[in-house]
């Protein structure tokens, strides 16, 4: 039985379908960011590539190398076959350029083998090499159509400033925000929702200095409200 500090509320899971709902129309409605991977039909590949590509990055800084990268890696059997310190370097601008080359030639290398298809269980996902919750999440969002959260700092920080506190330092094993999060994109589109929340974080509900004056949501916000 769940505690009742790791047990998700009725009156959360109420919170939670209207900041949803909320940001999603938001979203819709052209207040969030543009990139190209948002596209209409852009390729798996490019979306999960993308994934890893933002960890601890900038968005804009991801979209401003988006055409370089998928120029010079146009498929997952170019990335399994570039050479390890030709990626690396590739990589540099990025940051981080020798751990981003390991996963993205690790996943590359899977797909590879696996003519682009990937597990759609989480636990068979998370054999895969480089597949951690993040990346596990994202692919059975973008490749099998799974409801599932992309949760990182940015989603967790509008979570928890909407709603309560986690009560654990590393957000992949809060169960109170997980099911939290999880909960948010359970009606609707997830990848738009998913977006949604990621974007009212950059422009609105950023980490200093967050906007509470000109946020849609701030009515209803237990950050807002202290």
């Amino acid at each position: 039985m769940s505690s009742p500090d790791t047990a998700l509320g009725t009156g959360e899971k109420r919170k939670l379908t209207l900041l949803a709902a909320d940001l999603a129309d938001w979203y819709r409605q052209g207040g969030g960011r543009s990139f190209p991977w948002r596209e209409p039909g852009t390729p798996l590949y490019q979306l999960v590539c993308v994934e890893v590509l933002l960890q601890r990055t900038r968005a804009e800084t991801v979209a401003s190398f988006y055409n370089r990268f998928f120029t010079r890696f146009p498929g997952w059997q170019d990335l399994a076959e570039a050479p390890v310190e030709v990626l690396e370097e590739f990589l540099r601008p990025l940051g981080l350029w020798k751990r981003r080359a390991a996963s993205l030639r690790a996943l590359a290398a899977y797909a590879a083998e696996h003519d682009g298809m990937f597990p759609n269980r989480y636990e068979e996902l998370l054999q895969v090499p480089a597949v951690g919750q993040y990346v596990a999440h994202a692919i059975l969002m973008f490749q099998h159509g799974e409801r599932f959260p992309l949760i990182d700092v940015n989603m967790a920080r509008v979570v928890e400033r909407f709603v309560r506190p986690r009560k654990l330092a590393d957000i992949r094993h809060d169960p109170w925000l997980q099911q939290a999060c999880k909960w948010l994109v359970r009606r609707g589109d997830p990848k738009t929702v998913n977006w949604s929340v990621l974007d009212h974080a950059a422009l609105t509900c950023r980490a200093r200095n967050p906007d509470c004056q000109s946020c849609l949501v701030s009515s209803r916000c237990a950050f807002k409200a202290v």
